[in-house]
């Protein structure tokens, strides 16, 4: 019987090139077909190795979950950067590699970002998603997030909506 060990952990610069191709998964799996494909290429290639060891480099809090030797996804947080909103802190990003996902390990991620949030003095927080993502918005809904608030971001030729769901302590 062999043991596969799962941990969350803060990147270190050396996983820049996983998060990265991580981050090109994710993007790819969750976003073909709503944010047009030029658009798309344009915000995956601008994230490539180099964006994301500068960002880790910097003191950004990014946080990876390792299952065995490879990563399966990373999550990105902070500040609220919304002020319109009245929450303490945001995970501005969260995505598993797509054969990751629907195992739980999402919850994982989320429970570890909150947790370092919650810890460092920022009890409530929101995180945005495209309101076409259904997989991420029911996601979020059954981590119980509440909807506070709608928006919408423009990609390219493009308007799409998004949602703001929130957390409070």
């Amino acid at each position: 019987m062999s043991t596969t060990l799962i941990e969350v952990r803060p990147a270190k610069a050396a996983d820049a090139a996983a998060v990265a191709s991580t981050h090109d998964e994710a993007w790819r799996s969750a976003y073909q077909g709503i944010i047009p494909g030029a658009e798309l290429e344009k915000l995956i290639n601008r994230r490539g190795p180099q964006w994301w060891d500068s960002a880790i480099r910097k003191g950004s809090r990014v946080s990876v979950l390792v299952f065995g030797d490879k990563i399966a996804g990373y999550a990105n947080y902070g500040r609220n950067r919304a002020r319109s909103l009245h929450f303490e802190g945001e995970i501005y990003e969260l995505y598993l590699r797509p054969e990751f996902q629907g195992l739980g390990f999402g919850r994982r991620l989320f429970a570890a970002a909150r947790r370092d949030l919650v810890q460092s003095g920022l009890k409530s927080m929101v995180i945005w998603a495209l309101s076409d993502n259904d997989a991420a918005t029911e996601f979020y809904r059954a981590l119980g997030g509440r909807m506070v608030a709608r928006s919408s971001e423009r990609f390219g030729p493009k308007s799409l909506d998004k949602v703001a769901f929130a957390w409070a302590n």
